[in-house]
């Protein structure tokens, strides 16, 4: 990294070829604007990158380079790394196969490597399928957990979703209903609070706002419906609040967002757990949404919705979430740079 400029570094990954992921890069790499506002480093096969171009029918200039150390960078100009890993042959297309899932890991493990090491400061990638994923080998749950792995790395993480400017964090991800509540403690509590303040502060919110869902119907109603809120969940925010932390509840979930989107009250919530956050995010905007991989030692950022293989090929692909994602990487990547500078 050239510690004279400010300009960030991001990997760009194309995600599943099989889906949406090649079209939406070209959309979003075919905005000037966005080629200027930081270096980036394309890595995948050349033909899927030309290919989602065409089904975009847009166009964007890019160079090549055999590996990052021999990358030339120039302002609005993407280098692009031609890369397939293991997969083999052509790829499948609108279906999930292993083939195609060895790709979306090889080019993983290489866009960490790069931005572990800060030779790139932020990583940002198209959708990928969890089924392809498995069939190649991954073994975690998800992709963040094995990011985790890969990287070492065995602090607390979660999920963001973000709609606009509103984050989301929680307690509990995939895990059964009947589970929640004997999962949810004030450690866990106070730690998810800390992540989504934390990664609120580095995509540059100065001074974030969170909102804490109770778990029960009507917050628990003093103890009618459960006491997880009087237990757990309001001695957790006590203790946060007493590090410093600006953080209220807990607060019914069910007008929780309309306080924080409709009020502009909160910068993010913490939920107790997957669907409570969920279920309100998708709604408020399915297209729109992205996925931030919070906690980790580095920014990762991803569309939340999925590879949308019922329109490969269309031309229909929005690439709003890609843009957020983008934007939010950028941001995070520029925090990054300040945090270690000499």
């Amino acid at each position: 990294m050239n510690s004279s400029t400010t300009r960030p570094r991001i990997a760009v990954l194309l995600g599943d070829p099989a889906g949406i992921g090649p079209e939406l890069i070209a959309r979003l790499l075919s905005i000037d604007e966005n080629r200027q506002r930081a270096d980036l480093f394309l890595i995948g096969d050349r033909s899927e990158v030309d290919e989602g171009m065409r089904i975009a029918g847009v166009r964007f200039p890019y160079v090549e380079s055999a590996t990052f150390e021999a990358a030339r960078f120039e302002p609005g100009v993407p280098v692009l790394m031609h890369f397939r890993g293991s997969a083999k042959a052509s790829f499948d297309r609108a279906l999930a196969s292993g083939n195609n899932g060895a790709y979306s890991l090889d080019a993983f493990r290489v866009a960490l490597k790069l931005t572990s090491s800060n030779d790139t400061q932020g990583m940002l990638f198209a959708p990928v399928n969890k089924t392809a994923l498995h069939m190649a080998g991954m073994e975690t749950g998800d992709e963040m957990e094995w990011f985790a792995r890969q990287l070492d790395y065995r602090g607390p993480c979660s999920e963001f979703n973000v709609i606009e400017e509103l984050w989301t964090s929680r307690v509990t991800s995939h895990v059964a209903l009947r589970s929640v509540g004997d999962l949810i403690t004030e450690e866990k509590i106070i730690a998810a609070i800390e992540l989504i303040t934390e990664g609120l502060r580095h995509a540059g919110v100065a001074r974030p706002r969170i909102g804490v869902c109770g778990l029960n119907p009507h917050n628990g109603d003093n103890g009618s419906f459960g006491r997880e809120e009087l237990d757990v969940i309001a001695p957790a925010v006590v203790r946060a609040q007493s590090r410093g932390l600006p953080v209220e509840g807990p607060l019914p979930a069910d007008t929780i967002f309309v306080r924080a989107l409709r009020r502009g009250e909160f910068d993010g919530v913490v939920t107790m757990y997957h669907d409570q956050g969920q279920i309100a995010m998708k709604l408020m905007g399915f297209e729109r949404g992205v996925t931030v991989h919070g906690g980790l030692p580095i920014p990762v950022t991803t569309p939340a919705h999925g590879t949308a293989f019922d329109i490969y090929g269309q031309g229909k692909a929005h690439v709003g979430a890609t843009q957020h994602a983008f934007d939010i990487v950028c941001r995070m990547a520029a925090s990054r740079i300040v945090c270690t500078a000499p």
